[in-house]
């Protein structure tokens, strides 16, 4: 596999991103170790692979980010925020649930293993792993989750069963993680859906030197909200 290098479980070091081949991917193998989770994101690495693959490392060239001043409010979402409440970190298991099993327009099955979702509410109760969850008359219709790294939010999934319901959670998680003094929304890859809201792509270099100046930086805000958010 050229550069790629496999990851054997009785080690957690991973090679460098910039070693990634020309897909983006770094390494195999391994397991999902919270550790070996952590380590990945604080550099630059994330997990993505379908049943039938070993796990797959990704260090994507270009990466995709969100910068907290470029997200597009259109007036249409400002409007459609009112129609519905928010809590972070409230229902973590169910909405890594519902990012796995909420059927997607031209995509079949899911990404999200069990093993996967396993290893990410280990991370939510050690305190690196988040949601946003929109709420309809108190029933739980749309939200994201994803992994904080020192100033930046990795976003992994979302979900929505109501329209708007998804953007809206964004939307929310953006306003407060300018409020907590985040930097940036690490997006992973390029999706036409997060370039309309504001998205831009930036090149593996400056991802992993801007991540390398804020990974070790700790905020003291809290994430559990359980009441209503409204932007």
């Amino acid at each position: 596999m050229n550069l790629i290098q496999e990851i054997r479980r009785s080690t957690v070091g991973f090679p460098s991103p910039h070693d990634a081949n020309q897909d983006g991917i770094v390494a195999w193998g391994g397991d999902l170790h919270p550790y070996r989770l952590i380590d990945a994101y604080r550099n630059g690495i994330f997990p993505w692979y379908s049943k039938s693959d070993p796990i797959l490392w990704w260090s994507p060239n270009p990466r995709l980010v969100m910068e907290l001043d470029d997200f597009k409010l259109s007036r249409s979402l400002k409007k459609n925020i009112k129609k519905f409440t928010y809590k972070f970190d409230i229902a973590f298991d169910n909405v890594i649930h519902k990012c796995a099993s909420v059927p997607r327009n031209n995509q079949e099955g899911t990404w999200i293993q069990q093993e996967m979702i396993e290893a990410y509410i280990y991370l939510h109760q050690m305190g690196y792993a988040h949601s946003v969850e929109t709420y309809k008359e108190n029933q739980l219709v749309g939200g994201l989750y994803g992994v904080v790294i020192g100033k930046v939010f990795c976003g992994e999934s979302m979900f929505a069963e109501e329209s708007n319901a998804s953007k809206a959670a964004y939307a929310i998680l953006v306003a407060h993680l300018k409020k907590w003094g985040y930097s940036f929304i690490d997006c992973q890859v390029p999706t036409k859906h997060l370039k309309s809201l504001g998205a831009k792509e930036i090149s593996r270099e400056e991802y992993i030197y801007r991540l390398e100046l804020l990974r070790d930086t700790k905020l003291s805000h809290k994430w559990n909200i359980d009441r209503e958010l409204i932007l």
